[in-house]
């Protein structure tokens, strides 16, 4: 792929990485050279063909180059994220069989020195930053060759479709996380399928933080380098998210919805106190209706297009400033946003979409489009997959994507794909139209004592909206109803805390009765859009976050829902009582 890309767009830049300041372009020839010298340093020390090479850092340019390098020298890349735990990095570590370990700083390289003697199979760990004290580690730098590149480059040309390029591991919500091989072929039919809509463009600018360990950031890292885009990455400080994406001006912005809230949040709550309830509805209707039509190719009436100008000139070119000026398309995904904040950013003319996908599909399933999306739904499959339901409502899902299988793991592979279909899951509803909603997760479901079956995703999703809570778990089978724990969000109360003259310590105000009914309207807005039967009675706030560290969280901060049942037991049972 990057010789290809080289070929095509040699001097125009690649990668933009903030140094002292100033944003300094990279070239993709400048890349390529990059690359070829650290895939020559890797085979120097071994590295042959289907060998398995873990890389544990953050996102940064350097994460980018040692991917390239061990895909060109044929060899298999095996993402740890930054956040993982030393026995989580031990885990995939052995059960990944890793030959090599790309570790990004000393902080990485701490977490495996307990065992690192455990693993023999590791022969190398090599650092992207200097680790004075670790003799037994190699320099990023010390490692490069500027010998003939030219075998290397025929290594890629050799590789077959069926080989595979990573093994991506699972969050493991519920058990050890899982390996899952995707092949050339697979991660392949993803960008293929991704450029058929063109969300990068060449030319264009994506701006970078999430992890590019998560499989939907490496895809786009890899799209956005398939197509000549220029890929700008954060500082790694995530207080400056929001200054970095206005100084890279993308075309195409991923990011969590957290992110899109907090735009939201920065103007919009008195933009609507300015121009109170009815005009900022009609300016968001309006905007919205004109938008759609754009999109489709459509005209609008004059009336109607007068109204959208000024609207436009006033407020909405406002928030496509905030996100550089040049924005043309977002994504998010991997947790709820409320319909109001899409619809606010669709009329701003900064589509936030939403689509749907997981590991084992190298990422994508269903996508939407600016001209193509429905507001509380991922959209539609890709042209290229089958999705149907299953009786049950799981979506099944059958294509080139489809994973290869888990590494080391026949039975849990024989489990997720049955007669050529892969079992997602993942509960879900189409309508008339071909849009997806997801309702649940098959193994969260919840039968009550009185053998009422309960998706919990949705309602608990629901109760999430509210911004001063970060995690609210349902619990509740076997039981006679549903009850609910529910973790605060430390930032947001706390700077309600600081506007009501309370504590900021996290414990007291779990406890104190105001937070206590903010959380209660909270679950009880979110009960009213279901049935008594599935509706949450009881409830009680914990008196501190949720955490990864704790083995609460995965790393992409999915709850281990089956950790939570268990720790916390005794204040489940209280509430039955």
């Amino acid at each position: 792929m990057l010789a290809h890309s080289t070929e095509r767009y040699a001097d125009k830049a690649a990668l933009s990485v903030k140094r002292d300041g100033r944003w300094i372009d990279l070239s993709y020839g400048a890349l390529a050279g990059i690359v070829g010298e650290f895939g020559l340093g890797l085979v120097d020390l071994g590295l042959g063909r289907g060998d398995h090479v873990a890389i544990l850092g953050d996102t940064r340019p350097e994460w980018t180059y040692a991917q390239m390098a061990v895909t060109t020298a044929g060899a298999v890349i095996v993402p740890i994220y930054p956040s993982s735990s030393p026995d989580e990095c031990r885990w995939i570590l052995e059960n990944s069989e890793a030959k090599m370990l790309i570790c990004e700083n000393a902080a990485q390289v701490e977490k495996i020195e307990p065992f690192r003697r455990d693993l023999p199979l590791l022969e190398r760990v090599i650092t992207i930053e200097p680790v004075d004290h670790h003799s037994d580690t190699l320099a990023w730098e010390a490692i490069r060759r500027s010998d003939d590149a030219t075998q290397l480059w025929s290594s890629t040309a050799s590789v077959r479709p069926e080989d595979t390029f990573a093994i991506v591991y699972t969050s493991g919500t519920t058990g050890a996380p899982k390996g899952c091989v995707l092949s050339h072929r697979n991660i392949r039919a993803t960008l293929d399928a991704l450029e058929d809509h063109e969300p990068i463009r060449p030319g264009e600018s994506t701006y970078l933080f999430l992890p590019l360990a998560h499989v939907f950031s490496l895809i786009l890292q890899l799209l956005c380098l398939d197509v000549g885009g220029r890929l700008g990455y954060w500082s790694g400080d995530p207080t400056r998210i929001i200054e970095e994406i206005q100084e890279v001006r993308p075309a195409y912005f991923p990011a969590v919805p957290r992110i899109f809230e907090k735009i939201y949040g920065m103007f919009v709550p008195q933009l609507r106190a300015d121009l109170g309830d009815a005009r900022f509805d009609d300016m968001v209707s309006v905007g919205c209706e004109v938008r759609a039509a754009q999109y489709a190719g459509r005209n609008v009436a004059d009336e109607i297009r007068k109204k959208w100008e000024d609207f436009d000139a006033q407020v909405f070119a406002r928030a496509r400033k905030v996100f550089g000026g040049e924005i043309r398309e977002a994504a998010t995904g991997a947790a709820p946003i409320d319909r109001e904040i899409l619809e606010f950013f669709y009329a701003a003319g900064v589509p936030v979409l939403e689509g749907y996908g997981m590991t084992e599909t190298a990422t994508a399933i269903t996508l939407s489009t600016p001209s193509h999306c429905k507001f509380g739904t991922v959209g539609r499959p890709l042209p290229h997959l089958q999705v149907r339901l299953a009786d049950d409502n799981e979506i099944l899902v059958k294509g080139p994507n489809v994973f290869e299988g888990y590494y080391k793991d026949d039975e849990a592979t024989a489990a997720a794909i049955v007669g050529g279909w892969l079992h997602t899951g993942d509960l879900g509803a189409f309508d008339d139209e071909g849009y997806l909603t997801i309702t649940g997760r098959k193994k969260d479901l919840i039968i009550t004592a009185t053998g009422k079956n309960i998706a919990p995703t949705k309602l608990e999703d629901d109760v999430k909206r509210c911004p001063y809570i970060s995690q609210a778990v349902m619990h509740g089978d076997r039981c006679p109803f549903p009850v609910m724990l529910v973790a605060l969000d430390a930032a947001e109360i706390q700077t309600w805390a600081r506007e009501h003259d309370k504590t900021a310590d996290l414990a007291a105000l779990s406890a104190d009765p105001d937070v206590i009914a903010l959380v209660e309207q909270a679950i009880d807005e979110a009960n009213a859009k279901y049935a008594r039967a599935t509706q949450v009675r009881k409830f009680f706030i914990l008196d501190r976050e949720l955490t990864q560290e704790k083995g609460e969280l995965t790393p992409t901060m999915k709850v281990k829902r089956h950790v939570i049942n268990e720790r916390f037991a005794p204040q489940f049972e209280q509430l039955y009582r």
